[in-house]
């Protein structure tokens, strides 16, 4: 990933309590993943990424504004092992909580920080977050350029973190977390009356939707033990304030045990929502026998027509070619569910995803759904400025730079559409200017007049954190603690 975008002014949401960037034109380059390999760049990118259609995919793709190993790829390149992916993007980073990073302590002898992050960040870039990751807030606003994130919160959770400056803390450090060695007390408010004696969770942890995020309770998962104690319990909210110690590090640990035991933390997104889970909220797991049922991603009601952009079928069977002769990929027919899972799903979890990403869609305004990518006039490229052809390949590079090139003719003599080299875009990205808003006069949908991105209106502050917050760490280098977070103090209203 390039470390060198053009750094976006923050501009003002229309909700108080959120930090906002101006969308911005970014490059970047990444190697092919092992998930990747042997399957086309169109089928790669609508399965790894869900905010936006199925047809913005291809559009961007046939723009040429990807390229591999420096010659543009097309929707059915096939990534092979090796391969160098550059692209070219109009990045609208989500908006983020206004509350700021603060550091706690600043240990410049042994060469480390002790930070309380607040929800909404997450700790490195990644997805559609970059300058609103912690490792640029740290860089950017507190001048550190060399951070070691050894222990990551997920973005939705507040808390200390512990960050070396230098290499050597971080090997030692980071060796202390694996091993078990570090003392780690969380604080969530969960929904329910938590029993008053202590509860220990050790139900083992598995990562089933990578893109989603999703993990539940499974005889297949890693081991994992929480155990939880009883703070405070407000019966007018019906909530409980609990102390979570974690033994193990699993991916949303900590949240997927509460909900197993029937108290998920009480403004989870995920795993305490009645639409994803039903009215048992996830208690005691979900069934495990696998299950091969699959359905293809429907629109909601009052955004079915004819045409979707989301969707390139033409009423054909799930998995079979439509009537331009084309094979369905996964994403259309709903395959794309499981794919990254490390056991086969059952119908249940299926079900479960399948609703968990209606319920994104849904929280995006359906922006997906409503894409005016039809709008477009042109190929898909960064505002005033002309991309020219490439200069003639040299030799591959594994990793560098962007040297291999392509000029604007294809293998067949047929003009493509060329793509900026990484250094090109980085000399052109300070000249490139956020656009006003757009409107589609037949539908109505703001949308970005450059990546025709369908917008859609800013989030309340409290729905981009949740009641879960890391309170204290003990290590070698001594113990640390923040303030206890406003939501678990005694009498404190829920503005839901």
């Amino acid at each position: 990933m390039s470390d060198n975008p053009q750094t976006p002014q923050p501009t003002h949401g229309s909700v108080p309590g959120i930090r906002k960037l101006t969308p911005y034109w970014h490059p970047y380059t990444t190697m092919a993943k092992e998930r990747w390999l042997g399957r086309e760049i169109l089928e790669v990118v609508s399965t790894e990424f869900r905010d936006r259609s199925m047809e913005y995919y291809r559009y961007a793709l046939e723009s040429g504004v990807t390229s591999i190993n420096g010659r543009p790829a097309k929707p059915d390149t096939i990534i092979r092992n090796g391969d160098r992916i550059e692209n070219v993007v109009h990045r609208h980073e989500p908006p983020i909580t206004s509350t700021p990073v603060k550091i706690i302590l600043h240990d410049k002898e042994r060469g480390f920080l002790v930070i309380n992050k607040p929800g909404s960040i997450p700790v490195h870039a990644t997805g559609r977050y970059y300058h609103h990751s912690l490792v640029q807030i740290l860089r950017n606003d507190f001048g550190f350029d060399k951070v070691y994130t050894i222990n990551r919160l997920d973005r939705l959770t507040s808390g200390l973190m512990i960050v070396p400056l230098n290499a050597d803390l971080a090997r030692s450090l980071s060796a202390e977390f694996v091993n078990g060695s570090v003392h780690k007390e969380y604080i969530a408010l969960c929904k329910g009356e938590f029993p008053v004696d202590e509860v220990v969770c050790e139900e083992p942890l598995l990562t089933v939707d990578r893109q989603m995020g999703l993990n539940i309770v499974h005889p297949e998962g890693k081991p994992a033990k929480t155990v939880f104690n009883r703070i405070r319990y407000d019966s007018n909210t019906h909530t409980t304030v609990v102390r979570c110690r974690p033994f193990t590090g699993r991916s949303h640990q900590i949240r997927v045990h509460l909900q197993y035991l029937g108290y998920p933390i009480a403004n989870d997104p995920i795993y305490s929502e009645e639409r994803i889970w039903g009215p048992n909220l996830g208690k005691g797991g979900v069934d495990v026998i696998p299950s091969g049922e699959r359905a293809a991603p429907a629109p909601p009601p009052h955004l079915r027509n004819e045409y979707s952009p989301e969707s390139f079928r033409t009423g054909t069977d799930d998995g079979g070619p439509n009537s331009h002769g084309r094979k369905l990929l996964p994403r259309e027919t709903g395959h794309d569910i499981g794919m990254g899972s490390p056991v086969p799903l059952s119908a249940d979890a299926v079900q479960v995803i399948t609703r968990l990403r209606s319920m994104k869609d849904e929280d995006e305004d359906w922006s997906r759904w409503r894409d005016v990518v039809f709008r477009a006039k042109g190929a898909l490229t960064p505002k005033t400025v002309r991309i020219p052809p490439l200069s003639p390949q040299n030799r591959r590079k594994r990793g560098g730079a962007a040297e291999n090139a392509t000029s604007g003719l294809d293998g067949e003599g047929e003009e493509v559409a060329a793509q900026l080299s990484l250094d090109e875009a980085l000399v052109r990205l300070p000249t490139m200017e956020a656009s006003e808003p757009a409107v589609d006069p037949d539908t109505g949908t703001l949308y970005c007049p450059e990546c025709y991105l369908p917008l859609h209106p800013d989030p309340r502050p409290e729905s981009l954190y949740i009641f879960l917050h890391a309170f204290k760490y003990t290590t070698s280098l001594g113990s640390f603690e923040t303030e206890m977070p406003e939501w678990a103090s005694e009498g404190w209203k829920w503005t839901r």
